[in-house]
């Protein structure tokens, strides 16, 4: 038996920025910032807390909760300048190089944009997801 699996198709971030462009809160956004998050070889341990067990990722288990990723969106409207955001996330095995997740977040000025950006990616990699990497 195969372990195949339908993927989600990644968006159109082109598609997207026309659709967030047409929002009516279009008119308040003065930059737009998008996250990209893929699989990589190299393991979170290594990366983040420069433990290095000479190990290399080949693939990961990816799930998430929508209610908290729809809590944590919710909450970052709230923040300063904050007029538009859509979040994108995949699902079930992903191999190198497929995409996390999308992020794009559209508001006033740069630092607020950023801000939030960071507030948003971080809140959803820390509380509304699972990722299981598969070492090779």
């Amino acid at each position: 038996m195969t372990n195949e699996r339908i993927k989600k198709e990644s968006p159109s971030i082109d598609e997207w920025l026309k659709e967030a462009k047409k929002d009516p809160a279009a008119a308040k956004v003065g930059m737009f910032l998008v996250h990209n998050g893929v699989v990589r070889q190299t393991p979170k341990a290594k990366v983040r807390r420069g433990v290095d067990d000479g190990s290399l990722v080949e693939s990961m288990e990816f799930s998430y909760d929508e209610a908290k990723v729809n809590a944590a969106i919710a909450e970052t409207y709230k923040m300063n300048g904050i007029f538009y955001i859509k979040v994108w996330l995949n699902e079930g095995r992903l191999e190198i190089g497929e995409d996390i997740m999308y992020v794009l977040i559209g508001g006033d000025i740069r630092p607020h944009v950023v801000d939030a950006l960071q507030f948003l990616v971080g809140k959803i990699k820390t509380e509304c997801v699972t990722e299981i990497e598969n070492k090779a």
